[in-house]
């Protein structure tokens, strides 16, 4: 909402049509009321500001036009003797007399043809309407169309005014209060947006009364006019900033106190509560959900009429509050008086302390926030207008399908959002060119007549116009439609014009540069067509031999130079084979292997990991888990996890290989003594490969130990208290793991296994096997890794899987 409070001194008109009271000597009057003045047609009286934040109250006068102008009291006295039959040694002893100081008639006419005449104050000399100029501010309302005159508002607003009885606005505003909590804290919002967007017809709805309701909001400002003994003024739409916008005349609110111009900038904030409140009504009536998004927008509504930086209900709240009728008149008074050597200038002195503390806090918030938002609407134009070509190309092509179809509905949204996508993209760009036009001309203005001076601030735009064309140079990115992948921060819209130049290299958070490896054949992504990738970043770069913090370190290479967090250590009945290698030409194994009973009747979580990790040249990672859960009796969950992970950062040259083989068994009972013996020497016989995997190449690793699962799974079976088996098969997510564990636990980490425990007969079973590798392009640094393959898919009984993480350069 835009509501006319007046605003900055009217512009002086041409000097064609000034004409001073003065005459020149020896010249002599034509006719007997040549030097009796009076007041244009129109002009009102308000008298002093009531509850002004100045230390002298101004006066206050309104213009046929509407705008109320701050007058000195001096100057208002001249006005009030200007009655049309004082003439001006009349003016003169009324002005000396109230003023309580003496003031010639010359004075009286220095201060009509000075101030009063350009102000369109006064009549002309030969008897003529002055002609003035409004002032025309940037944040100023514009195309306004009157839609009510101000007799029709005062009619069809006066029987509103009775809502401002004081039990009614208390009812009112609890019931709005406990309408917001329940909508966005009890009910929600997800059925009403269904729901509308389900039925084009609710959306146009919603969208109707919205709109209607911006309506009703002056309707408010009116009413709380009336209710405070003012008269409103005409009401009609117009232009703010990026917006259409409706407006209610209420300058003859200056003349009620602060609580009546307060009243009045609250009163569009209340009506807004008012229609939230009938909404609820009407969903309690008819359980139409989509009508509670109707709430939304009146909340919405008013949190943003609430915001004091630009001409809503929020600026005006201030300005009533503080008694300072036009807080943006006070910008550069405010501004120059924070300066040191200002501090002793009268116009730093005008307002009253709290009123100048209150001002001082509001510019020094708003200038910046204003400021930041016109250059990041500068920068940002280029990608909008893209944006908005984008949207009205895809609204257009939608429009033309309901078209085809005969969908009218569907033609009325399309055509909406057509003008909604267009309009805040005409505004910006409006915006922006008058900001430049008022640049160039007010300099060229300024600097009449100063020729070194022009040349400096001519200088000065052309950088200004060089730089936007520098900016706004089409090149391939800068007028790139937004994108739904983008994340729109303050710190993108920057680097969108301005790079940052750090040589390509990638930082998290910081756009750069890296090189993206894709199969051979595949399609490419696109800005338009995206892809989902990972990009590896390290958490923190350092350079050689200086620790975190700063401090001088060794140069032998980190342990962990790596973009994620290292793994979680495993679980006390859980199996992990960790690789980690950061050293050029070097080759690291880990492996793990384990038996695990559960025996207590308790849940089954147990974990089988693998992980290699490698960050060098010319090198290897292998880690290898093997686990073996066998599960004695009744168990109500049973949820093993197995895992393996291959992966490497910065790698040329290298491989990492991580396998992870679980075997899960039910047992009804424990095994019988010869199915004991047996399931020993088996154990016995894999702890020993264990300890000598570096041995083995790794394409025989997977089904070596694949033959061991399968001879496990034969002696369970076979054991005469087995009562019967069953046998269930499933694979298992990548990972390593590995040991045989007799009793509870039994592990093998590199050096080999323990001998297992007494074991019980099988009812089911389960057999996975997630193997990662990452064989990189290039030779190995050993013959076990040079014979590396990834390993296919066999054994009954058997899942598996395999993943590699190439890497023939760094990357």
């Amino acid at each position: 909402m835009t509501q006319t409070h007046g605003g900055p001194p009217p512009e002086a008109a041409p000097s064609s049509s000034r004409i001073s009271l003065a005459r020149e000597p020896g010249q002599g009057s034509t006719t007997a009321e040549a030097d009796i003045p009076a007041l244009a047609d129109g002009v009102q009286l308000l008298g002093a500001a009531e509850g002004s934040g100045y230390r002298e109250p101004p006066s206050l006068v309104r213009r046929a036009d509407g705008q109320t102008l701050q007058l000195t009291r001096l100057l208002y006295l001249v006005l009030e003797a200007t009655d049309g039959t004082n003439d001006l040694e009349g003016i003169a002893r009324h002005v000396s007399q109230e003023y309580g100081r003496l003031v010639s008639a010359d004075n009286v006419r220095t201060l009509m043809d000075s101030q009063l005449l350009p102000m369109g104050l006064l009549r002309l000399a030969d008897g003529t309407q002055p002609e003035v100029k409004k002032s025309n501010p940037l944040l100023g309302l514009r195309f306004r169309y009157i839609v009510s005159d101000p007799e029709r508002t005062r009619r069809i607003t006066a029987p509103f005014a009775v809502l401002f009885n004081p039990l009614i606005v208390v009812a009112v505003t609890a019931a709005f209060l406990a309408a917001c909590w329940w909508v966005l804290m009890v009910k929600g919002l997800g059925s009403a947006t269904h729901e509308a967007f389900a039925q084009p017809a609710l959306l146009l709805l919603i969208l109707a009364v919205t709109i209607l309701s911006a309506g009703f909001h002056e309707f408010g400002h009116a009413a709380a006019t009336r209710r405070g003994g003012a008269t409103p003024g005409a009401m009609g739409a117009g232009l703010y900033l990026l917006w259409p916008a409706f407006f209610t005349d209420v300058t003859d609110s200056y003349r009620l106190g602060r609580g009546g111009r307060i009243r009045t900038d609250l009163g569009g904030l209340y009506f807004n509560a008012i229609v939230a409140v009938v909404i609820m009504g009407l969903w309690w009536a008819t359980g139409f959900d989509a009508l509670l998004l109707v709430v939304v927008t009146q909340i919405l509504q008013m949190v943003r009429q609430l915001i004091p930086l630009v001409k809503y209900d929020g600026y005006h709240i201030l300005a009533d509050a503080t008694g300072v009728p036009d807080l943006f008149q006070r910008i550069k008074p405010t501004l120059l008086g924070i300066l040191p050597w200002h501090w002793g200038n009268p116009e730093s002195k005008l307002l009253k302390p709290w009123a100048r503390a209150v001002v001082t806090a509001w510019v020094l918030v708003t200038v910046p926030v204003l400021l930041f938002s016109m250059v990041m609407m500068v920068l940002s134009l280029p990608r909008l207008l893209a944006t908005g070509w984008a949207g009205v190309g895809k609204q257009q092509e939608a429009l033309a399908a309901s078209l085809a179809s005969g969908d009218v509905l569907g033609v009325a949204v399309r055509a909406l959002a057509m003008v909604v996508v267009a309009v805040p993209v005409l505004g910006v760009l409006y915006i922006v060119v008058r900001l430049l036009r008022q640049l160039v001309t007010g300099l060229w203005q300024k600097t009449r007549g100063k020729v070194a001076q022009r040349i400096v601030a001519m200088g000065a735009v052309g950088v200004l116009l060089a730089g936007l064309a520098w900016a706004w140079w089409p090149d391939g990115g800068t007028y790139r439609p937004v994108q739904a992948y983008e994340r729109g921060t303050l710190g993108d819209a920057t680097r969108a014009i301005l790079p940052a130049r750090d040589g390509g290299a990638l930082r998290q958070g910081v756009a750069g540069r890296t090189v993206a490896l894709w199969p051979a054949g595949a399609a490419k992504p696109t800005r338009e067509n995206p892809q989902l990738s990972m990009v590896l970043v390290p958490a923190e770069e350092a350079s050689p031999g200086t620790a975190r913090g700063g401090k001088t370190a060794s140069a032998a290479a980190p342990s962990w130079v790596f973009p994620f967090d290292r793994p979680a250590a495993p679980a006390a009945d859980g199996n992990q084979a960790l690789a980690v290698n950061t050293t050029d030409g070097s080759v690291k194994y880990s492996v793990a292997f384990a038996l695990v009973w559960a025996d207590d009747g308790g849940p089954v979580t147990t974990n089988n990991e693998a992980y290699a990790f490698a960050s060098c040249s010319g090198c290897a990672a292998v880690a290898v888990g093997f686990q073996v859960v066998l599960v004695v009796g009744q168990t109500d969950v049973i949820v093993p996890q197995n895992l393996s992970a291959a992966a490497n950062y910065n790698c040329l040259d290298c491989l990492t290989y991580a396998l992870a083989s679980q075997l899960v068994l039910t047992l009804n009972g424990p095994l019988d003594g010869d199915s004991k013996q047996q399931l020993e020497a088996l154990w016995a016989q894999i702890a020993e490969y264990g300890r000598n995997i570096q041995n083995v190449p790794l394409s025989d690793i997977q089904s070596t130990l694949d033959r061991y699962k399968e001879q496990i799974a034969a002696i369970v079976k076979g054991s005469s208290a087995s009562g019967g088996t069953s046998a269930a098969t499933s694979p298992a997510t990548n990972g390593p793991s590995g040991g045989p564990t007799p009793g509870p636990t039994s592990s093998l980490v590199q050096d080999g296994p323990s001998a297992p425990a007494e074991a019980p007969a099988p009812a089911a079973t389960y057999m996975g096997t997630a193997p990662a590798a990452g064989n990189m392009e290039g030779g190995q640094p050993t013959s076990p890794v040079d014979d590396a393959t990834p390993a296919p898919t066999s054994g009954t009984g058997t899942g598996e899987t395999l993943a590699a993480t190439p890497s023939s350069s760094a990357g």
